[in-house]
């Protein structure tokens, strides 16, 4: 059994999924940041200084003195629904999605050139059936 795991764990596979995930998780953090960093303070310069993080309905009794913020709420273990993290993992879905888009847009682009390049006969491919040609006749 620990020589089929080995052999399994060892597979191309499961190493470019285990790349996949860890550079996944990377290129998550770097969206987060851009969305919370860059694009986030744009849009709230446009509609006004607005956070979505701090968008949430009260489902039930606050303790007198909580603050009114998520994560006082959350402390205080009032029930909230916080539709405002919603949003912002929404905003930061379609980023990503659309930045994956463009990389395999990219990818696709480059590997149709690639096969272009592969179908057009080599010079040398040519000139041998130009040779054959004129041995045939």
């Amino acid at each position: 059994m620990l020589k089929e795991f080995k052999a399994f764990a060892i597979r191309g596979n499961v190493m470019d999924l285990a790349v996949g995930v860890i550079i996944g998780a990377a290129f998550g953090k770097i969206v987060d940041s851009a969305v919370n960093d860059l694009i986030m303070p744009i849009v709230a310069a446009f509609i006004g200084h607005l956070d979505f993080s701090n968008f949430f309905v009260v489902l039930g009794a606050a303790p007198e003195g909580t603050a009114l913020t998520l994560e006082a709420m959350k402390k205080a273990g009032v029930p909230v629904f916080a539709y405002g993290n919603f949003i912002t993992v929404a905003v930061n879905f379609v980023i990503l999605a659309f930045i994956i888009f463009l990389m395999i847009k990219q990818i696709s682009r480059l590997k149709g050139a690639e096969q272009t390049e592969a179908a057009a006969p080599k010079e040398e491919v040519l000139l041998l059936r130009d040779i054959r040609d004129s041995l045939k006749k």
